[in-house]
């Protein structure tokens, strides 16, 4: 999404490995009992809408951001409904869960509430230490370390305190929570969402560039001002923007001084359609601290919006479209473990309730879905710098390494266009 707003204000080519617009922000169609993907809609609706790396939904931005976005693709507006499920006691508590604490109980909710208010954050080094200042050892144990256990794939205990915003911290709600008066709270409070689709953003602003599809580039040679293509030709350039992971640019621009990198997770992402259990919650998406697939998050497209669902079951209430998300640190597992966490995860969705009969089973795989930091760590300011001395612009959220929505994102590639059409 940030190549392709960039290009679309500045006239430029956008060198694009797969053959559709938009990155992981695409959306697919999966009929029911029918394997295999659909890149479009059928005629009939008679498909579940599905997204690569699960539901991106369109938090924050810039107003003039929005309004461009909704000018491209109208965008329905949504109040976001989230808990927190602790299947041991097959108790739901409202997210943030910190200022829920009256979902856990009163006994647990006037211990949490007592080591919150006497916290003392000091300077942490570490996700986990921040976590367990700030918020002390009963929630830490009931919630933020088995969920951030799976989230971080493990590495919660040893990578930096970051993306704070996304776990926020105030006295006063956590008071008004435990007597039970919580108000929304976090990043993304409310979200859009378009209806005709992600991937009709993507499209539409795929139209207004010059997109090169199917083109791969294996290296970019910077002194020379040239990027090698998958396929053997070579090409050259004035200005070159790239959206690609922070590390994978400083590799294949050979300027990688073999200094540690900060770390990533990929994320497996199951995509379901199917008969909605009885069970089934009626969350836009659910953090989960139990799992014995070792899911970490399940979202239900469907409970934003019924256009997710085959046309036939809409509105009836009888079907849903979830996504059910497990990370994963290192290289992409292999098919053998992939297949092992589809069935794990149907089974125990539907050991649960939340779901019946499947009708729709997709797996997408992201291999930088997440990136973190060690402690201490100036590995990402030393990259963006070498490369953009180099005269490679790193942009996005993968780019330069930090976490940010797709508003964001569309934002920050409409501005460095914009800089390289002014530059001329």
């Amino acid at each position: 999404m940030t190549g392709l707003a960039a290009a679309s204000v500045c006239d430029a080519v956008v060198l694009e490995r797969e053959s559709r617009p938009g990155g992981i922000c695409t959306s697919y169609y999966v009929r029911p009992e029918t394997p295999g993907r659909l890149p479009d809609a059928p005629a009939d609706g008679e498909a579940y809408r599905f997204e690569i790396g699960g539901g991106h939904w369109i938090f924050g931005g810039a107003p003039h951001v929005l309004a461009m976005i909704d000018a491209l693709a109208p965008l329905e507006r949504h109040a976001r409904r989230s808990s927190v499920y602790f299947r041991s006691q097959d108790r739901y508590a409202g997210f943030p869960i910190q200022h829920n604490l009256r979902d856990l109980g009163e006994a647990t909710a006037a211990k949490a509430l007592a080591e919150i208010v006497s916290a003392q954050p000091g300077n942490p080094r570490t996700m986990a230490e921040w976590l367990e200042r700030s918020f002390g050892p009963t929630l830490c144990s009931a919630f933020f370390a088995p969920f951030q256990a799976a989230y971080t794939a493990g590495l919660w205990t040893r990578i930096a305190p970051q993306d704070g915003y996304k776990t926020p911290v105030s006295i006063a709600e956590v008071e008004r929570g435990a007597r039970g008066l919580s108000t929304p709270a976090g990043y993304n409070v409310t979200f859009a969402y378009p209806r005709g689709g992600l991937d009709a953003v993507a499209r539409s602003l795929a139209a207004r560039c010059d997109v090169r599809y199917g083109t791969e580039v294996l290296a970019i040679d910077a002194s020379a001002r040239t990027v090698a293509l998958a396929d053997g030709t070579t090409w050259s350039y004035d200005r070159l923007l790239s959206t690609l992971p922070l590390d994978r640019t400083l590799a294949m621009s050979k300027l990688d001084r073999g200094e540690h990198p900060d770390p990533s997770t990929g994320v497996m992402v199951l995509n379901l359609g199917a008969r909605r259990g009885p069970a089934c919650p009626n969350d836009h998406w659910i953090y989960l601290p139990e799992s014995e697939a070792g899911m970490h998050r399940v979202g239900c497209y469907d409970n934003v919006a019924d256009h997710f669902l085959p046309s036939s079951r809409r509105g009836m209430g009888t079907h849903v479209a979830l996504y059910v998300e497990r990370a994963f640190a290192g290289p992409r597992p292999p098919m053998s473990e992939q297949r092992r966490y589809v069935a794990a995860a149907i089974e125990e969705l539907s050991r649960w309730g939340w779901i019946a009969n499947v009708e729709a089973s997709d797996l997408t795989v992201v291999d930088c879905a997440y990136t973190w930091s060690w402690p201490g760590s100036r590995w990402r300011e030393r990259a963006i710098d070498a490369l953009e001395k180099a005269g490679v612009q790193p942009i996005g959220r993968y780019g330069r390494w930090r976490f940010q929505g797709i508003a964001e994102s569309i934002g920050e590639g409409l501005a460095a266009g914009t800089a390289v059409r002014e530059s001329r």
